[in-house]
């Protein structure tokens, strides 16, 4: 999960835990992109407003990118809406949530990312 809120990182990484997902978190881009390339994911989340690039960057460079293109992407962001929705579907994103997260659904959803 890339996150640059600590506060927010803490409440959805708590939730994806107490719903049996293991989670390891970025602060920013640059983080997310060395972690992605160490480790192997399932599901990857991105917030869209990050301080060195935006969440729509990085899932256009995850999609772009031969060995991670299949790993499914989820914008969770403050900016709803169906043009930023569909602006994040455009690069890829396999599912766009709107924050305040309702737990269960984000569950529901990388559950179901898993599975796919």
């Amino acid at each position: 999960m890339v996150e640059d809120s600590p506060t927010a990182r803490e409440i959805l990484s708590g939730c994806l835990t107490r719903g049996g997902i293991n989670v390891l978190t970025a602060e920013n881009a640059e983080e997310a992109a060395t972690k992605i390339k160490r480790y192997k994911f399932d599901v990857i989340i991105l917030d869209v407003v990050l301080p060195d690039r935006s969440g729509f960057e990085i899932c256009r460079e995850i999609k772009s990118n031969e060995a991670t293109r299949q790993i499914p992407v989820v914008i969770c962001s403050t900016k709803g809406g169906k043009l930023n929705e569909k602006w994040g579907m455009k690069h890829g994103a396999s599912a766009y949530l709107t924050k305040p997260i309702d737990s269960d659904e984000l569950i529901q959803t990388v559950k179901r990312l898993i599975k796919t």
